[in-house]
């Protein structure tokens, strides 16, 4: 009788192993995320107003989701610098996304809202600048990446659904 469950035992291991492997999925069938984005500051003069150190550059700043659960809901974009020392954020997930519309099942648009509250010193006076950047999603099984971003609903940045994975790069004039 104990030998006879252990073929039972390995029938069913070899059953299993056979499923695992049977039902993995090749690359044709991953989903493609493209959602990263750096976005840069500067005046139309080329100066970097990320840098807090230039005269006239925004010193601290905050991001809250328009569309968060509550009315204030911060969203983590860190500053980053480049190798040659230009200062962005990075933004890659955080605020809420709603749903646009629905075309299929297999293909939707998603938008997120954020309010950015940029400081910077004039004439010895804190003056906060309020920006809003609305991020539209591009969905289908093959593909999630960020279609356009508008940016005090100005359009900054467009990506077609056949272009390849890249950091999206954004650049603000001021």
């Amino acid at each position: 009788m104990k030998g006879k469950l252990n073929y039972i035992f390995i029938f069913q291991l070899i059953a299993l192993l056979f499923v695992t492997v049977s039902c993995g999925s090749d690359d044709e069938s991953l989903q493609r995320i493209d959602q990263v984005m750096n976005i840069y500051i500067k005046t139309t003069a080329g100066q970097d107003l990320l840098n807090a150190k230039k005269t006239g550059s925004y010193t601290a700043y905050s991001v809250n989701d328009n569309n968060g659960t509550t009315d204030v809901a911060p969203v983590s974009v860190p500053l980053k610098m480049t190798t040659d020392s230009l200062y962005y954020f990075e933004y890659i997930r955080g605020a809420k996304r709603i749903t646009k519309d629905s075309i299929s099942p297999d293909n939707r648009t998603y938008t997120s809202r954020m309010t950015f509250s940029l400081r910077r010193t004039v004439n010895n006076q804190e003056v906060v600048v309020q920006d809003v950047m609305d991020i539209l999603y591009r969905w289908t099984p093959s593909v999630f990446q960020v279609a356009e971003v508008k940016y005090n609903n100005e359009v900054v940045f467009t990506k077609e659904a056949d272009e390849p994975n890249a950091i999206n790069t954004i650049t603000i004039i001021k």
